[in-house]
């Protein structure tokens, strides 16, 4: 079983502590369970929290010496330093393969163990120029909901965990699985591939035209298509696609038939032909090769890892 463990320090943000504690720590019957979660403390013993009570925790840091995954739920004041037992015990996870994973302000503290130094990084919004000044080797992207280089991922405000947190279940067990449990813990879809944090209203155009093109993956739609179910040159499409998603609207059409296609290979029996033509990719070459591109793996060995029961 997977072992996540949480560091937490006073005054430690109940709800960034919390995200964690729903996607790795809570138990539900309906679901398998692939995590265990814990939690640790530089000093073992009652922890305050934001919420005005204190917790009691009874592990040091010794917990992230087996850790597979640690995640540090903020870190406030974020101008607090490490102590020399903190970084030691981040950079021995780290070394032996353990994913480090910051929510919020977490990612000052990892910040100050120079892992992330000439890395891509985010946070709140509110704290993006600090992080940025403290740490100009850091390469800022505040507009992420999350940024996941694999050993380690950082997510922006506390609201933005759950995306991480859920991406990093989807990760390890799949589009299937992920789903399931945002269904369990009734959130939205999940917001993929750590794009924009700001969203539009529900009457928004360019939100439709989201939803528009997931319904006609399977036809063979152009970037021009989508401009023109918009009633926009294709130039001011690619604009808000840049500024709303942080991507072109070209990749994010290959992003999500080869999502689509994920879902397909966990959830059916569908030759990977099928699945293809179905996600408007043409051919079983040409979905091997851009879902390989896009995920690290062939979709044969994909539907061998994750394929739902």
């Amino acid at each position: 079983m997977h072992r996540v463990v949480a560091l937490v320090r006073p005054v430690q943000s109940a709800f960034e502590l919390g995200c964690a504690v729903e996607v790795f720590g809570t138990e539900r019957p309906e679901l398998p369970r692939y995590y265990r979660f814990e939690v640790c403390a530089e000093t073992p013993g009652p922890v305050p929290t934001t919420g005005g009570y204190a917790m009691s925790v009874s592990q040091g840091l010794s917990a992230l010496d087996t850790a597979d995954t640690v995640i540090i739920p903020g870190w406030l004041p974020v101008e607090e330093p490490l102590s020399d037992p903190v970084r030691r015990a981040l950079l021995r996870a780290h070394a032996r393969g353990a994913r480090l994973v910051t929510i919020c302000s977490g990612v000052f503290a990892l910040a100050r163990t120079g892992l992330l130094d000439g890395r891509s990084a985010t946070t709140h919004w509110a704290r993006a120029e600090q992080l940025r000044r403290e740490f100009p080797q850091v390469r800022v992207e505040p507009d992420r909901l999350y940024v996941d280089h694999g050993d380690v991922a950082t997510s922006a405000g506390a609201g933005a965990g759950f995306d991480l947190c859920l991406h990093l279940v989807r990760h390890d067990h799949g589009a299937a699985y992920a789903a399931l449990l945002t269904r369990h813990m009734v959130l939205p879809p999940q917001r993929e591939d750590g794009g924009t944090r700001y969203a539009g209203g529900p009457e928004d155009a360019f939100d439709g035209l989201l939803q528009w093109t997931d319904e006609r993956l399977g036809a063979p739609l152009s970037v021009d298509d989508l401009a023109a179910h918009l009633g926009v040159s294709p130039r001011t499409l690619a604009r808000r696609f840049a500024d709303r998603l942080g991507t072109s609207p070209g990749a994010w059409l290959l992003a999500r038939r080869v999502a689509t296609a994920r879902t397909l290979l966990e959830d059916t029996d569908l030759p990977v032909e099928a699945i293809a033509t179905r996600v408007g990719l043409s051919s079983a070459v040409n979905l091997r090769r851009r879902f390989r591109t896009l995920t690290g793996t062939t979709p044969g060995a994909y539907r061998r890892a994750f394929r739902v029961p």
